[in-house]
């Protein structure tokens, strides 16, 4: 079954995937925030007298580094229970049907790019450490890292599954029934995900230019995902990627600022964080030779070819009390 196609019989109008996009993201994320906003309020009217702090680059060392990465995170929860909402009531769409069109998900495959990944950033992140030590601070405090070990694994992988959802999944479906294709849904998701970065701390280190390195990691997203028809490869990679950013290195000017076990010192280059992207080149041939991906053109700019039109679950109830009565 085609990934897009299988949504079909849950498709509504265009506006529908905006609006479901905009509530949860916006009204999720605005909902979520709350905590975090009184916590720096209180900080700063009650608790701290010193105010040069709250320019937009400091406003993330101004809570305890676990505390402001777990209410972070936590608006990240109130989107992902808005947009499952949304989806369930307004759609009436099974989760399972956004996630993979296998009959159920393969967590196989979620396992699978979590390790390879998983490795792969370890190995690059202590290969560097060995070529430049200078460049790091042995960070590793027990319980300030536990805090975090605890937080990191309860809603990073929530964090990275609404993005996954919500870009891979419901917006990917939506405007591939609309456009009846597989461009457009591929770059325009991959566009809208690196443009949602501009509000990162990094941006006002580097520069611009580096958000065409998160629009790159959207089309990486999103390729694996039309040539897997589903979004578990994504998302175990989105999910380890997070996951050891938070817990293995960590730096002065990035969202993630946390207890890690190295603190990384050096002055940040935006020629290196397009270098990085290299070793997705060898994901998608890993993936590629693992799952034998094939028709890349067709998968990825192809028509969409939609099934025997089935009513939706509405009119399926509409139809079945006609045929009772």
């Amino acid at each position: 079954m085609d990934f897009i196609a299988q949504a079909n019989p849950y498709k509504k109008s265009i506006w529908s995937y905006i609006g479901g996009f905009l509530v949860s993201f916006v009204g999720g994320q605005t909902l979520g925030a709350i905590p975090l906003g009184i916590a720096i309020f209180l900080k700063i009217n009650y608790f701290d007298n010193d105010t040069t702090q709250t320019d937009g680059e400091n406003i993330y060392k101004l809570l305890d580094s676990n505390l402001f990465l777990f209410l972070m995170l936590l608006a990240f929860v109130t989107s992902m229970i808005v947009l499952l909402f949304w989806i369930k009531i307004l759609h009436r769409q099974p989760i399972k049907s956004l996630i993979t069109s296998r009959k159920k998900m393969d967590w196989g495959r979620f396992r699978f790019a979590f390790v390879t990944w998983g490795l792969v950033i370890v190995f690059i992140t202590f290969l560097d450490y060995w070529e430049s030590p200078e460049k790091y601070i042995f960070n590793f405090k027990l319980i300030p890292f536990l805090i975090l070990l605890f937080v990191a694994v309860i809603f990073i992988p929530i964090q990275a599954a609404y993005e996954e959802f919500v870009f891979r999944g419901y917006l990917m479906q939506g405007i591939g029934l609309h456009a009846k294709n597989r461009w457009m849904p591929l770059v325009t998701t991959s566009l809208i995900f690196g443009l949602l970065h501009l509000g990162n701390p990094e941006i006002s280190k580097l520069g611009y230019e580096v958000i065409l390195v998160y629009i790159a990691m959207g089309f990486f997203f999103g390729i694996v995902t039309l040539m897997d028809e589903g979004i578990e490869l994504s998302l175990g990679f989105h999910v380890v990627n997070n996951l050891v950013t938070a817990l293995l290195v960590t730096t002065d000017w990035t969202a993630f600022q946390t207890e890690s076990v190295f603190r990384d010192v050096s002055e940040p280059d935006v020629k290196f964080q397009f270098l990085s992207l290299l070793p997705l080149l060898v994901m998608l041939y890993i993936f590629t030779k693992k799952y034998n991906w094939t028709g890349w053109k067709e998968k990825l700019t192809g028509q969409i070819v939609l099934p025997t039109e089935e009513p939706s679950p509405i009119n399926k109830e509409v139809l079945s009390e006609n045929n009772n009565g």
